[in-house]
């Protein structure tokens, strides 16, 4: 029998198509990195920023004249709730947890987040609760205000089932809030970079702790009161029902709680975010790190006990009122002793007036009207007198704007960390001016207008009641407000993609996110460097400066003159063969002249050594450091010295030993005194 016939192999060739890269939107939605998710954060919240502001002022304009039908009044409360929890709920909150994180993880060093996953379903639970609350509007439109208080919100004033989208919506946003808080604090516990203490800690990273904790408080807190009131309206619960023993109060201090919890992470955030700006761009340390991290964490206790100031007019024990009282007059230290610092950090510093510092001292400005108005109505009998009036509206409304401007400097500030790309200043210093303009101008009319007894949350009012002239104004006011949102909101949009591209470390930070490329790798850093200080990066422009000052190039060594073609050197006669000695003269290169020479001498029997000099290396390289860098976004006479413009790949070359570790007086040779190649 034949052996089996094996036929030769033949190549193959097999023509596919090479797979087309997943989508942009496709990679952002199901990916775990923090970077990724953290943006899914800040463009939903953006979006639900632009609709809650255009609520506003149609509700505004609804004020314009006295006894108005523009709206009915049941169109006017939709419109109205649309507004405050698009504001609160779901454009602060996610912004905050968008922002800090994105930048957080960076700033500390990591390579990425403790639990991506639960960091991830934080976004999605988020985006269900939006989706909930706004599809209502396709059937029953919610009409509870800022919160469905019982026992207006039961099913016998309520039996419409736009309570329900409310309280699922708002629901599923916060148990994401509350998932993405756990993994903040996971990653800030276990994931700082080597020597990151504490006190070295960035202002921004005491933020996210502060928020994370105040979230894990109010949270937790309103989703069981939202709990309570779904049972009571839709399974014959008697949580909040008088009529059987029940507490409608109860669901009044939950629910403050959570929204004063709000109020405290705006203001805890825009503070943090101005305090990172200032140093930066007065070229100067921050006046006492400390002392603004102690305070943070001073205004997030402080402000989330204060929550029964809004309960003035509710039956509770007296003594609550001034223990609430004293804690919001009592946020008048550390918030002045951060107004202090940043004063004298700016004092005598080389400061540049950039977008985001313009647009930080505007946030300050309107938060300190805000805040200014909120402490006069803490004080129980002025809270009293000017309780559901929109004076006390008014002060909150100053807040919400000065976080908002807040958020503009922080995108201005990290947008080119994030795309590689700067935002427009032109467009930012307008919008900047336009906002703090128009929204003083509505604040004071509103203030006197609650003076006057003008109700909060009312459709309508009557000539009679003298406040014409100051909702006039008031409508006005708002209607530029919307338009220096709205052009600061285009100007982001368009710098996102078309923006002009700038270097990793555009502003000279002192963080570490301005060590890592931009945008940065999945991984987020190719070497970690150790932290001894609150400004690393700082520590690694000096190191590299010192490097640079006290290095010493080796003294080159003596180059041998080449021998003539065909003739042996007479000091390696005794080791040269023949065929070495044997080389063609007529056709003989000089580079195969040195290829012989090297040949010769690896084979000699003699004692010395030659190696090439290279002493144009160390030139070189200190050409190559005195470059200016490409993303140096300031002007030239703010700059630090010829390592402070370097890119993060050259200060990751160094970054393992910023200052320390390296000897500047090497000189190339080893401990014996012999060379080193």
């Amino acid at each position: 029998m034949a052996p089996p016939t094996i036929a030769e192999r033949r190549p193959e060739v097999v023509t596919r198509r090479v797979a087309a890269g997943r989508a942009g939107w496709h990679v952002s939605a199901t990916s775990a990195d923090h970077k990724e998710v953290a943006k899914l954060f800040l463009g939903t919240s953006l979006t639900f920023l632009a609709v809650a502001v255009l609520a506003f002022v149609l509700t505004r304009i609804h004020l314009i004249t006295p006894d108005s039908t523009i709206f009915r009044p049941e169109i006017f409360s939709r419109i109205s709730t649309a507004s405050m929890t698009s504001i609160t709920v779901l454009f602060a909150v996610p912004f905050v947890l968008g922002v800090l994180g994105y930048i957080v993880p960076l700033q500390i060093g990591a390579r990425g987040v403790a639990l991506p996953r639960l960091n991830q379903l934080a976004y999605w639970l988020y985006a269900a609760g939006t989706l909930v609350f706004f599809v209502s509007f396709l059937y029953t439109v919610p009409e509870s205000g800022l919160s469905p208080l019982p026992p207006l919100s039961d099913d016998v004033y309520s039996p419409q089932h736009g309570i329900d989208a409310w309280i699922g919506g708002v629901g599923l946003a916060t148990l994401g809030f509350v998932c993405w808080a756990i993994n903040m604090v996971a990653t800030l516990k276990n994931m700082r970079a080597p020597g990151m203490a504490w006190r070295r800690a960035p202002v921004l990273a005491w933020a996210a702790r502060v928020v994370s904790y105040v979230v894990l408080v109010t949270g937790p807190a309103m989703i069981a009161g939202l709990t309570m009131l779904a049972i009571d309206r839709n399974f014959g619960g008697v949580f909040f029902d008088a009529g059987e023993d029940g507490e409608p109060i109860l669901f009044a201090h939950l629910s403050w709680l959570y929204f004063t919890g709000i109020h405290t992470i705006m203001v805890v955030f825009a503070l943090a975010v101005i305090s990172e700006i200032v140093p930066t761009f007065s070229r100067k340390p921050l006046f006492s790190h400390s002392a603004v991290t102690m305070s943070l964490v001073a205004v997030g206790v402080l402000g989330t006990l204060a929550w029964m100031v809004n309960l003035y007019a509710a039956p509770i024990a007296e003594g609550f009122t001034f223990f609430a009282m004293l804690m919001a007059l009592a946020l008048l230290v550390p918030i002045g002793l951060i107004y202090a610092i940043w004063t004298l950090t700016m004092w005598e510093g080389a400061v540049s007036t950039r977008a985001p510092l313009t647009l930080a001292i505007a946030s300050a400005v309107a938060l300190a009207l805000g805040l200014g108005g909120q402490w006069i109505t803490s004080v129980v009998g002025a809270g009293l007198l000017l309780e559901n009036t929109v004076a006390a509206q008014q002060d909150t409304i100053l807040v919400i704007v000065g976080f908002v401007l807040a958020g503009f400097a922080a995108l201005h500030y990290w947008l080119p960390k994030m795309t590689g790309r700067t935002v427009a200043d032109g467009p930012a210093k307008a919008a900047a001016f336009l906002i703090v303009l128009s929204a003083s101008v509505y604040g004071l009319m509103m203030f006197f207008a609650g003076l006057a007894g003008q109700p909060v949350d009312v459709h309508r009012y009557f000539e009679d009641d003298g406040v014409s002239t100051l909702n006039l104004f008031a409508a006005i006011a708002s209607v530029f407000l919307l338009i220096g949102i709205f052009l600061e909101l285009a100007n982001l949009v368009r710098s996102y993609g078309a923006g002009r591209p700038v270097g990793h470390d555009p502003w000279r930070g002192s963080t570490l996110e301005w060590f890592a490329l931009s945008p940065p790798p999945a991984h987020n850093f190719d070497a970690i460097p150790d932290v001894r200080s609150p400004e690393p990066l700082r520590d690694i422009r000096e190191a590299i400066r010192e490097r640079e000052a006290t290095f010493v190039p080796p003294e080159p060594l003596p180059a041998s003159a080449p021998p003539e073609v065909g003739v042996p050197d007479p000091g390696d006669e005794a080791g040269m063969s023949d065929e070495a000695v044997a080389v063609d003269a007529p056709t003989a290169s000089p580079d195969d002249i040195v290829a012989g020479e090297k040949a010769d001498g690896s084979d000699s029997d003699s004692d010395e050594e030659v190696e090439p000099a290279d002493e144009a290396q160390p030139e070189e390289g200190r050409a190559a450091s005195d470059e200016p860098h490409e993303g140096a976004d300031l002007d030239t006479e703010d700059s630090e010295g010829p390592g402070a413009g370097s890119d993060p790949e050259s200060q990751q070359e160094s970054a393992s030993q910023p200052g320390e570790g390296s000897d500047p007086t090497d000189t190339g040779e080893s401990g014996d005194g012999s060379s080193v190649s």
